[in-house]
């Protein structure tokens, strides 16, 4: 009779943890802000206001046992619209290792797979060097649940956000520049479910996507996308007299790559190198400006810049298949 169905009840709950209004407000709303960084930090809130909620359309929920090669014994997907949902299910007796994932269906760039195994389940990215940016934020939960038999059972399982975002404001008073692209790098790929781990299996980069300011002189870029390694990682970190930072850009956690096309054509090529672990549920605002030769100076002079002038790009080969 232990394999027969039983019902019980399991809650779920969106548990929003971030930084996202106070780090608007100290980088871009404080009493001495311009006009650009209040409009910088509008645009900013409007692009995030669907990333960082703790509202949640779907959700995915996987059983699997506890043993040997922990195979997924049951599979429920439902639509959730709502921070909180409860769900009866009737399934066997037994111990389970129970994951649930929020918001997959409406973001392009994630996948979820070799779920039919606890331990190997993944969201992982779109395999290309150079990807848009996250358009959800997502969600995750892991929990043991021993089913008993003829007990009335209720599961509380709350899902934490495993995605971040980084912004960078950019002054262009007095530049004469052309055009300003803007990419991000140096986060994770993939992310192990059962065991909450994020790995970092290639370095793609991110489209930052610029974001429609109400005034002139600047530009605004964001991105939505995993978070970075933390500094215990890090070696180049670890040596430093402060874990937490490190000033040059090529041994940094994260990396913004700005280019920036001057007026004759000829392209300059900054790389911002960040050494403050960027984690998940977080959002991270750098701010700098460009200068004559199309340079960007951060604001934070302890973010290590590298610069290239008259920057080419490599050779672009398109193969057909």
């Amino acid at each position: 009779m232990r394999d027969c169905g039983t019902e019980y009840s399991l809650d779920y709950e969106l548990t929003l943890v971030t930084n996202v209004s106070t780090e608007i407000a100290t980088e871009l709303e404080t009493t001495l802000s311009t006009d650009l960084e209040l409009s910088a930090a509008l645009a900013l809130r409007e692009y995030l206001n669907n990333i960082f909620t703790d509202y949640a359309h779907d959700v995915d929920l996987s059983f699997y046992d506890v043993v040997e090669d922990s195979v997924r014994l049951h599979h429920e997907e439902h639509i959730m619209d709502a921070n909180q949902s409860s769900y009866t299910l009737y399934i066997p007796v037994r111990r389970y290792m129970h994951t649930a994932l929020a918001n997959l269906t409406k973001d392009p760039v994630i996948q979820v797979v070799d779920g039919d195994y606890c331990h190997r389940e993944k969201l992982q990215q779109m395999d290309q060097d150079t990807l848009n940016s996250h358009t959800t934020g997502l969600f995750s939960a892991r929990q043991y649940m021993d089913i008993q038999e003829d007990v009335d059972q209720h599961f509380d399982v709350h899902l934490y956000m495993v995605n971040s975002a980084t912004a960078i404001l950019v002054d262009t008073t007095g530049s004469h520049i052309r055009e300003l692209k803007v990419f991000a790098t140096g986060f994770a790929t993939d992310f192990s479910v059962a065991d909450s781990l994020y790995h970092f299996n290639a370095a793609p980069v991110f489209r930052m996507d610029r974001l429609p300011l109400t005034e002139n002189g600047g530009c605004c870029f964001a991105s939505v996308h995993f978070p970075s390694r933390n500094p215990e990682d890090t070696k180049s970190v670890l040596d430093s007299d402060d874990v937490f930072v490190t000033t040059e850009a090529e041994s940094a956690l994260w990396q913004l790559k700005a280019y920036v096309t001057m007026a004759d054509g000829t392209v300059t090529e900054s790389i911002l190198g960040v050494g403050e672990p960027l984690h998940a549920g977080e959002l991270k605002i750098l701010k700098g400006k460009v200068l004559t030769n199309g340079a960007i100076q951060p604001d934070d002079p302890t973010i290590g810049v590298n610069v290239t002038l008259q920057w080419n790009s490599g050779i672009v080969i398109d193969v057909e298949f």
